[in-house]
């Protein structure tokens, strides 16, 4: 820190992904951008709501490349800067990109904004996102700390409204723009793949989904294609099977999941609903293999 107070933030730069989404519109001044993982499959995905001050974004997705190629169709389209950031959780598809949007309000629950203090898992980003892994220098990579704390429901515009919520993590937030019916779910909801529990709370997780459910009739997940209510239901029906299953994987039953991506996260899911059961917060052996930590 300098005598003149602190330095200004360094204005990113680098390169942008190819192929790395694109915007869907889904009413006046709202649109998803719908990602890739830098390979071509569904990634993280982003809010973008436009305003006359400017834009709120809902995530930053996993990577500044990938953040780089929104931010440039965002100034292309929209001519105006974003203006605020909400973190939905700490997880690298929330914050990876956030180095892109430096100028931006940053909005996070206690729990990001204490995760995000601590040094960046760059090696573990590197293994949950490998078609991003280029990003993900030793020295120069760094995400961009919450600046603005969210405790309680709270409007960052006259059509923006951040809802604290938990069950991805003990602490996370979702995004509501009620006169467009939409809620961006984050890193609450994953629509055609399975969702990641290893931090989470299965149980917690799901009953949170039926508050939810009510809420909208658009729901933009974190990954994967934009839905509604419905699949919110299905999320949280696999979930709950998550915890029935009693730390087996091979008793979740037939539904909607079947033809979900990435099936092999049950083992996750399974071991951390078990974990949580028996007091134990433990990250799941299953995610620490993931990770090549075991």
């Amino acid at each position: 820190m300098s005598e003149l107070g602190p330095m200004p933030p360094t204005p990113d730069v680098g390169p942008a992904a190819p192929d790395a989404g694109e915007l869907q519109p889904l009413a006046p001044g709202v649109w998803a951008w719908i990602g890739t993982d830098g390979t071509g499959r569904p990634g993280p995905n982003a809010g973008v709501v436009v305003e006359d001050d400017g834009i709120t974004l809902v995530d930053a997705l996993s990577a500044p490349s990938a953040a780089r190629a929104l931010n440039n169709e965002l100034a292309a389209r929209f001519g105006v800067p974003v203006r605020r950031v909400v973190y939905t959780s700490s997880h690298v598809g929330s914050v990876g990109g956030s180095s892109v949007f430096w100028m931006a309000a940053r909005y996070g629950r206690p729990q990001t904004s204490a995760l995000m203090e601590q040094p960046v898992p760059v090696d573990a980003y590197r293994r949950l996102v490998p078609g991003f892994a280029h990003d993900y220098d030793d020295e120069a990579f760094a995400t961009r700390p919450v600046s603005h704390v969210v405790a309680t429901a709270a409007w960052l515009t006259p059509v923006v409204c951040a809802v604290p919520v938990q069950g991805a993590q003990a602490e996370n937030l979702v995004v509501l723009v009620p006169s467009a019916g939409v809620l961006f779910a984050g890193a609450m909801a994953s629509f055609a793949t399975t969702p990641n529990a290893y931090d989470g709370d299965p149980e917690q997780w799901a009953d949170t989904l039926g508050e939810l459910r009510d809420q909208a009739t658009v729901v933009v997940p974190g990954v994967g294609p934009v839905g509604g209510p419905d699949h919110l239901t299905a999320l949280q029906a696999y979930l709950y099977a998550a915890v029935d299953a009693g730390g087996d994987a091979r008793r979740i039953p037939a539904g909607p999941w079947d033809d979900w991506a990435d099936r092999d996260l049950d083992e996750v899911n399974v071991e951390r609903a078990l974990r949580l059961a028996g007091d134990d917060p433990g990250v799941p052996v299953a995610m620490l293999r993931r990770l090549g930590l075991a």
